[in-house]
């Protein structure tokens, strides 16, 4: 059975949200367990700020895709600053492991290589 374009674009997104969702999880556990709780909520906040990011992100394309932008670029500059800002903020007062909450910022990459992945062993499997 052949599935449109749309439908393969919306499993896609859903299974890398899911992905993000799945190795914040695990991340958080394994280095709060193995290092320190610090790491692990360094990289919680980098996770959610990931996750966050990469769900706006899905937004401003849809909007481009059916051409109904809301905003001004300019207030979307501005609220990615703050976000940054915030997340700085909070993981310095906080004390939580600077490095750890920038790896958790590379969840999306290590999501949608895992969707690559899995497109290309399902794409193997389907096609012969």
């Amino acid at each position: 059975m052949a599935q449109s374009d749309q439908e393969f674009y919306e499993r896609a997104i859903r299974r890398v949200k899911r992905n993000i969702l799945v190795l914040g999880v695990t991340g958080t556990l394994v280095l709060a367990i193995w290092k320190y709780p610090r790491f692990g909520c360094g990289f919680l906040i980098g996770g959610a700020a990931s996750y966050l990011s990469f769900w706006r992100w899905e937004h401003i394309v849809e909007a481009i895709v059916t051409g109904k932008t809301r905003q001004p670029t300019w207030r979307l500059a501005i609220r990615f600053l703050v976000l940054m800002a915030a997340g700085y903020v909070i993981i310095r007062l906080t004390g939580f492991n600077l490095a750890a909450a920038a790896i958790g910022l590379l969840l999306p990459g290590f999501a949608v290589t895992i969707e690559m992945i899995y497109e290309l062993i399902s794409w193997n499997t389907n096609s012969g």
